[in-house]
């Protein structure tokens, strides 16, 4: 089960940390944890994504640096830290996990989460 948490209003410039806690399911070294987003009427897209094995980080090319993925494995807990956030930015971001190599499609991801809206203005 996947658990967002976090999501807020914020200013343009501003920043925001979203949360995902992961729980019933293998917290462990052979899977993937990611982020999407996604706006009505519009196909959910990668934001990023982390393995867990060696806490490597790959992110979409919207990113641009502003956006930083990383994991508390201790609490089983993913992060999100949005910086200079864009109006752009504003969506449903959605936490999701698999137990194979990451990958950027939303296809791959069998388990997801609730999702937790971003508003930037």
């Amino acid at each position: 089960q996947l658990v967002e948490s976090g999501g807020d209003s914020e200013q343009v410039g501003g920043a925001l940390n979203v949360s995902c806690s992961v729980s019933e399911f293998p917290y462990s070294r052979s899977h993937c944890l990611a982020w999407f987003r996604q706006v009505p009427g519009k196909k959910r897209e990668g934001v990023g994504n982390i393995w867990i094995g060696d806490g490597r980080a790959r992110y979409a090319d919207f990113v641009e640096g502003r956006f930083t993925i990383f994991q508390d494995s201790a609490k089983n807990i993913l992060y999100l830290q949005m910086n200079s956030l864009k109006p752009e930015d504003t969506a449903m971001y959605y936490c999701a996990a698999q137990n194979r190599p990451c990958c950027s499609v939303p296809a791959c991801y069998g388990i997801w989460g609730q999702g937790t809206q971003v508003t930037v203005s």
